[in-house]
C-alpha cells in the first residue's frame, strides 16, 4: 500500500464523506464500491468509487448497498516525519501540482475529475472519449474531442476491460449526452472496451492513420465546421507526437499521422477533404522526412514544419512556435504548462484537458525522470516571472506534472517549482546559479 498523506488526508476525508452523502443525479443510478485513499495518489481520484451501473432506464435493478469508505490516517512522530508524509512536495508545491497516477489510466481519471469536478451543483461533461491505453496514437488524436464545443475528456480502458478507476470516474462524471455530442455519452475509439449502459458512438479504424482520420470526421460531424489548421504527427515516434494532444484540445485542430518517408492514404484523403486548411508537421526530418512533408504539402493548403532535435526540444519548439493563429507562442511569463514523461505517450491524451482549461498551456516533456533536461531548464528560465515592487500585481506560472515519481521525480518537481517561482527584479532575490 502506498504511503498515506498524513494530516492532509483529513481534509480529503471530509471531501469523501461529502461525496458519499450526495444524492445521485435524476435519471442515474450509481453503485459505490469500497473507497481507499493512499499515498500521494492522483489528483481527483484520491478516493475512488467503483461503478456498478450507469443507466437511464428506471426499470433497472438498483445496485447493492455499498460498503463504507475506508480512510487510513497515519500520524508521523517528530522523529520520522518527512515532507512526503503530508503529500508535499510530491503532491504539490507553490507553483506545481502533480497528477500522481501510477499509469495513464489513473492520470486520465484524475485529470477528468480535476477539470470537471462534477459536484456542488456543477455539471460534468456531456460525454467522455474512451481509448484503450495501449493505443497512444488514438489517445493523441482523440484529444481534439476535448476542444469546444464537444468538451469530452479522456478515460482509458485496458485490453478489453474497464479498469476500476475508469468506471469510478465515469460514475462521478455522469455524462448525460447533449447537442454538442450528438446525444452520446461516450465515444469509443479504436479498441476501447464497452463500458456498458451508456449511449456510445464507435470510431473504428485498422491503424493509427485510419483511426485519426475517423476522429477527424467525427469532429467535423459534431461541430459542423472546418478546422482552422491540421497537425500531422509521427505514427512511429510517440514522444515527438505527444505535444499535438494539448494543442488539439485547445483549438480543435485534428491530428493526423505520417510515417517517416510516406504518408498513409487515410491521411492524404483527410487532408484533401480540408483542401483549404494549412497543415503543420510536428517533428524533425529524422522523424517525418522532407519526402513525406512534400506529400503533405501537395495534399493540403501548404505544409510547414515545427520541430526540435529530440523529444524535449521538439515540445519546446512547439510551445514557442507562432504562425498567425497557429501556435502557442509561449515565450514570456504568466502561463500554465503541463509536464509529462516522454516514455508515457498515453499521458498526452490524459493531460489534454489541462491544456484547454484552468491555466491553459502546452505539453512539455522530460526524457529523464531523475534529472531536469538542460533545454527544459533553459526554457523555464526564459519564462520565469518577476515583479518590481508589488507581487500581487505580477503574472504567475503554474506547472501540472503528469505521473508519479517514477515518471517525474520529486527532485525534478522541486527544480521546476523554483524555476517557475515569482522573483523580485533587481532585488537580488532571484540572482542564483541556475546552471
Amino acid at each position: 500500500m502506498l504511503r498515506s498523506l498524513g494530516y492532509f488526508i483529513s481534509d480529503v476525508a471530509q471531501w469523501i464523506r461529502s461525496r458519499l452523502r450526495m444524492p445521485p443525479r435524476p435519471g442515474k443510478r450509481f453503485g459505490l464500491g469500497a473507497a481507499a485513499l493512499a499515498g500521494a495518489t492522483a489528483v481527483g481520484v484520491g478516493a475512488y468509487f467503483a461503478v456498478d451501473a450507469i443507466t437511464d432506464e428506471p426499470e433497472a435493478e438498483p445496485p447493492a448497498a455499498a460498503p463504507a469508505a475506508v480512510v487510513t490516517r497515519v500520524e508521523a512522530s517528530d522523529d520520522d516525519a518527512e515532507p512526503e508524509d503530508l503529500g508535499f512536495p510530491a503532491f504539490a508545491t507553490q507553483n506545481t501540482t502533480r497528477v500522481s497516477g501510477a499509469d495513464p489510466v489513473a492520470d486520465a481519471a484524475a485529470v477528468a475529475l480535476a477539470t470537471f469536478p462534477s459536484t456542488g451543483g456543477v455539471e460534468g461533461p456531456a460525454a467522455v472519449a474512451l481509448v484503450d491505453v495501449s493505443e497512444w496514437p488514438a489517445a493523441i488524436a482523440a484529444s481534439v474531442l476535448m476542444a469546444p464545443p464537444v468538451r469530452s475528456p479522456m478515460l482509458f480502458t485496458d485490453g478489453g476491460e474497464v479498469p476500476e478507476l475508469t468506471a469510478s470516474a465515469l460514475a462521478t462524471l455522469a455524462p448525460d449526452g447533449g447537442a454538442a455530442t450528438g446525444g452520446r455519452q461516450a465515444f469509443r475509439i479504436g479498441a476501447a472496451a464497452d463500458p456498458g449502459l451508456v449511449r456510445t458512438r464507435e470510431v473504428e479504424g485498422e491503424d493509427a492513420a485510419t483511426i485519426a482520420a475517423a476522429i477527424d470526421e467525427l469532429r467535423q460531424d459534431l461541430t459542423g465546421s472546418e478546422p482552422e489548421h491540421i497537425v500531422v504527427a509521427s505514427a512511429d515516434e510517440p514522444a515527438y507526437a505527444m505535444p499535438a494532444a494539448g494543442w488539439a484540445a485547445l483549438r480543435g485542430d485534428p491530428v493526423l499521422y505520417a510515417e517517416r518517408d510516406s504518408v498513409p492514404e487515410a491521411t492524404l484523403e483527410a487532408l484533401k477533404r480540408h483542401e483549404d486548411t494549412p497543415a503543420y508537421v510536428l517533428g524533425p526530418r529524422e522523424v517525418i522526412s522532407e519526402k513525406a512533408l512534400r506529400q503533405i504539402d501537395r495534399a493540403s493548403n501548404g505544409a510547414r514544419r515545427v520541430g526540435g532535435e529530440d523529444p524535449v526540444e521538439n515540445a519546446i519548439a512547439f510551445a514557442r512556435f507562432s504562425d498567425g493563429s497557429f501556435g502557442w507562442n509561449i515565450n514570456d511569463p504568466g502561463h500554465g504548462l503541463v509536464l509529462a514523461a516522454a516514455d508515457r505517450p498515453a499521458d498526452a491524451g490524459a493531460a489534454a484537458p489541462l491544456s484547454t482549461s484552468g491555466t491553459f498551456g502546452p505539453l512539455l516533456l522530460t526524457d529523464d525522470a531523475a534529472t531536469l533536461p538542460p533545454a527544459l531548464r533553459g526554457y523555464l528560465l526564459d519564462l520565469k516571472p518577476g515583479y518590481e515592487s508589488d507581487p500581487t500585481r505580477a503574472v504567475y506560472n503554474h506547472v501540472w506534472l503528469m505521473g508519479d515519481s517514477r515518471a517525474v521525480s520529486v527532485e525534478v518537481q522541486a527544480q521546476v517549482d523554483e524555476l517557475s517561482a515569482l522573483v523580485q527584479i533587481g532585488s537580488g532575490a532571484g540572482d542564483e546559479d541556475d546552471g
